[in-house]
């Protein structure tokens, strides 16, 4: 057993735990920490999208009471059904654009330039967020959303596959923008993440299945434990932080994280290709 490489995965975990659901792109940490690492293989991108699957679990964890009762009321209550209808509609997106153009974007988009200009404009995109009136807010909770809403929303969801934007950030402030609560987009792009991330990890290890054998076990293992541990801990500060403060602190680290990434490319810290 190489205690090394279970050490590099723990660190991956952690890293993958606090950045899944923080509006500052998981990829480009994970890009980042793997080159600093060296583990940055073939290998090593399958595991990063696997042990997202941990950090869902975290999310299954602290919304199960809302999870059961939504189960538990499926097959007799509206609510439940428009509720449940909503998250696969959202999901839908996600899904065919990624299954159409997933292998391009790999392709073309892992550019330093490209990380870093997701970074940068997103964060500016936090502040004009936050700098709206709060008369621009229509839907105060999950079960008040559309079909409609989860549909903008699934589309919003899209962005994320430019490396850089962060799946969380673009749901949270995208629905804010769609006039969803602080709390409402938190919480529905929480739930979303549960069918998208555990789809993109079961895929990426069926895809990828040749280049793992059963040695990878305890490296994969240790890497979902440490990101379930760190994304639960992460979702449950976020959920109290946004009670009473904004996104704002996340714009400036993602403008700041931007001038990181090019920085880590000119210098070759990082390798930014995918």
């Amino acid at each position: 057993m190489d205690i090394v490489l279970l050490v590099k995965a723990a660190i991956m975990g952690v890293v993958e735990g606090l950045t899944e659901f923080l509006p500052i792109s998981s990829t480009g940490h994970l890009i980042l920490a793997g080159s600093l690492l060296g583990f940055d293989d073939a290998k090593a991108k399958v595991f990063d999208i696997a042990i997202q699957t941990g950090a869902i679990f975290a999310v299954i964890l602290v919304y199960w009471q809302k999870i059961r009762a939504t189960l538990a009321a499926l097959p007799s209550e509206r609510q439940a059904q428009r509720f449940a209808l909503n998250v696969l509609i959202a999901f839908v997106p996600a899904v065919v654009l990624g299954l159409l153009f997933g292998k391009a974007i790999k392709a073309h988009l892992f550019t330093p330039v490209v990380v870093a200009s997701a970074f940068i404009i997103g964060g500016f995109i936090i502040l004009w967020a936050e700098r709206r009136p709060a008369a621009a807010t229509r839907i105060h909770a999950v079960d008040d959303m559309t079909a409609w809403d989860a549909v903008k929303v699934g589309l919003v969801q899209c962005l994320a596959m430019v490396p850089g934007t962060s799946r969380s950030g673009a749901t949270i402030i995208g629905g804010m923008l769609l006039g969803l609560s602080r709390k409402a987009a938190t919480d529905f792009s929480f739930f979303l993440a549960i069918p998208t991330l555990i789809g993109a990890g079961a895929y990426s290890l069926y895809k990828e299945r040749a280049v793992l054998s059963v040695a990878d076990i305890p490296m994969f293992a240790v890497g979902l434990v440490f990101s379930f541990f760190s994304a639960w801990l992460c979702v449950r500060w976020l959920l109290r932080y946004i009670s009473t403060h904004s996104f704002v602190p996340f714009a400036y680290y993602r403008i700041a994280f931007g001038v990181v990434v090019l920085i880590s490319a000119w210098t070759g810290l990082a390798q930014w290709a995918g």
